[in-house]
């Protein structure tokens, strides 16, 4: 049972605030200028699903009439606050900064000491500096100032009391705070409207932070709509989604095709294809999806076939392994199945079960992340299994996905809105792709971050058994990851340039001034990545930022997570190789000092946040990462000395 997990319900450690945040903002900011049987878990009364429903009436939930979607709970911020620059900001639209304070108002997203000052068109050049001077402003013309008038100005003092005396002034059309605004992706599929499962869990702020580049996600189900094979056809709204070979285990090939339409519902709300302009959308949109078939046509299979599947998506590197299914027998080999999994580093979320009563397994199994199921309105569903072995609840009432039609043999557009734990369960698995395609890849990490993110819904005793740490709230999860990686990473940067800085002058009083750009910015690319304050600013969807907001020893996470728990970017070798090559090169040097500093940095985080899973164990992956950034850090100051 998931003893262990309900112990430590409070979650992880204090994570940075959204002040914590702005302040590490600020603090770059000037570095830079300066064998039982299993069935599926739906609720739709088809096939394996109809028996249930017979055996367990309230099962199937009925479809919520004229839903209006809900408004997120809003944690907003960091607001602008010490970033006190004169520009105009640039940006095309706005949303709360979801995961940081708890509130949204205008004032939050106001510039300090900063405002617009609209004066009448018609005043000529003379006027407007006798304006500026008789309220002791200081001012930048906008772009198209020269027809609007329209100035940034800076005040000194209360910015309240110079907004109402501008207010009064005849000369003036307009007064008002200067504001930030953001960029946002909004997907264009039409059935995201219909999606409020989405909205729920915070998806579209989650995507500016994440969408699970890099990531495989097994489905471990009836097999997805993965591929044209013979007279099976792949799903349209999958026609960009990546899916990589699976294994059919009740034919004994690799092709797992879905031949009952379970499986590609929950395969879509993990991974559906995203701002297609067609059908719904998935959570995890770039995570790649692994068919793994143990199911038959009838949505039944065995314990056998179940652990199988979950081995056999382990040994071929599936990252985040989803079965929405289960039954009431605690099999052994299930729960050594679901072991070897974790072992190989795989996260495993599991369906409660649609009884209405106890936590079926594999979803109480040890070491499963136990999903129950919630409405529209975060109340559990009547048919959701609960108690023990329940880690969190996600949405699994009138879940909208494609499926298949005529048992996958054709080309459809069959949108249907099915209901279930099943239906929870992948929510839970995209949004632990999400947070996997961040660097966050010990299973046991990835769940306290979905846990410490989750929305409290009910904190007593039997509220737990119900929802687990809560509600599942993918934009928190990786808002608080990201915040701490920035934290870590540059508070380990900023110590470790200045150690360096005193060896270096120590050895040689000539030594160059890491508090450069040239040393600084290589530093930042390297330690939290270059523009790791992206997610506030645009989001990450766009491959572009995407790249641009990773440190570089996160680049090969696009590649693969598989490939990055080898760390093949944050090593000494790699600064090594630079001096080997480039030490000759004088104005170079300060530039390999800050990338071997950053790097130092990156592995330091990599200690201290205890989140990455190394190939060979946290003990040698933190003597790997304590040998390297020494090495690094030698390498910097020999490449500051300018002996």
């Amino acid at each position: 049972m998931h003893k262990s997990r309900l112990q430590r319900w409070p979650g992880t450690a204090h994570l940075p605030t959204g002040r914590a945040l702005a302040t590490s903002l600020l603090a770059a900011t000037a570095l830079v200028a300066a064998s039982g049987t299993a069935v599926a878990d739906d609720g739709n009364g088809r096939g394996a699903g109809a028996v249930l429903a017979a055996r367990s009436p309230g099962m199937l939930e009925p479809r919520l009439p004229d839903y209006v979607n809900p408004a997120l709970p809003v944690d907003v911020g960091p607001s602008r606050n010490g970033l006190n620059i004169l520009h105009e900001p640039v940006a095309t639209a706005g949303e709360p900064l979801h995961g940081m304070t708890s509130e949204l108002d205008e004032t939050s997203y106001d510039i300090p000491g900063q405002i617009v000052v609209d004066a009448r068109d018609d005043l000529d050049d003379a006027s407007l500096a006798d304006l500026v001077r008789d309220f002791s402003l200081r001012v930048i013309p906008t772009a198209l100032a020269s027809e609007t008038r329209i100035q940034i100005a800076t005040v000194d003092g209360p910015v309240s009391a110079t907004l109402e005396r501008l207010a009064h002034d005849p000369r003036v059309e307009a007064a008002e705070p200067l504001a930030w605004v953001r960029a946002s992706f909004v997907a264009n599929d039409p059935l995201l409207k219909d999606q409020w499962h989405m909205a729920r869990v915070g998806a579209e702020r989650a995507w500016d932070f994440a969408s699970g580049r890099g990531v495989t996600v097994a489905v471990v189900d009836t097999g997805i709509a993965c591929e044209d094979y013979g007279p099976f056809k792949k799903g349209t709204d999958l026609a960009s989604t990546e899916c990589v070979e699976g294994w059919n285990f009740i034919t004994k090939t690799t092709h797992a095709n879905d031949d009952q339409g379970h499986g590609t519902h929950v395969a879509g709300t993990i991974a559906q294809s995203t701002n297609n302009g067609l059908g719904a959308a998935g959570l995890a949109f770039h995570a790649r999806l692994m068919p793994v078939k143990v199911l038959n046509e009838s949505g039944w299979g065995t314990t056998a076939d179940v652990a199988d599947g979950i081995r056999w998506a382990a040994e071929h590197g599936a990252h985040v392994i989803n079965l929405s299914l289960g039954g009431p027998r605690n099999s052994k080999v299930l729960q050594s199945a679901i072991d070897d999994a974790i072992a190989h580093g795989a996260v495993v979320v599991a369906a409660a079960g649609n009884t209405g009563g106890r936590v079926q397994f594999p979803g109480a199994s040890d070491g499963v992340i136990g999903v129950s199921a919630t409405d529209a309105n975060d109340k559990i569903a009547r048919f959701s299994s609960r108690g023990q072995g329940v880690d969190v609840a996600a949405p699994g009432v009138n879940v909208t996905q494609q499926t298949i039609c005529n048992r996958g043999r054709d080309s459809c557009q069959n949108y249907s809105a099915y209901s279930g734990t099943s239906m929870a369960a992948p929510h839970v698995a995209g949004a632990a792709a999400l947070l996997v395609s961040l660097g966050v890849s010990e299973p046991r990490a990835v769940e306290d971050a979905i846990r410490a993110g989750a929305r409290v819904v009910d904190d007593s005793d039997s509220g737990k058994l119900l929802y687990g740490a809560g509600v599942l709230d993918a934009a928190s999860s990786v808002a608080r990851v990201t915040q701490s990686h920035i934290v870590v990473r540059l508070l380990s940067l900023l110590v470790l340039a200045m150690w360096v800085a005193r060896r270096a002058r120590k050895k040689d009083a000539s030594a160059t001034s890491p508090w450069r750009a040239s040393f600084l910015l290589p530093a930042l690319a390297a330690g939290p990545g270059l523009f790791f304050f992206a997610p506030w600013l645009l989001p990450r969807v766009d491959l572009a930022v995407d790249v641009l907001a990773r440190p570089i020893a996160d680049l090969d996470l696009l590649m693969g997570a598989s490939v990055h728990r080898w760390l093949p970017l944050a090593n000494a070798l790699v600064p090594a190789g630079l001096t080997a090559i480039f030490f000759g090169v004088k104005r170079l040097r300060p530039a390999i000092a800050g990338f071997a500093v950053g790097t130092a940095a990156y592995l330091t985080s990599v200690v201290l946040l205890g989140e990455a899973a190394g190939p060979f164990g946290r003990m040698a992956l933190v003597v790997w990462c304590a040998v390297n950034a020494a090495a690094c850090l030698w390498i910097a100051r020999t490449n500051l000395s300018t002996r």
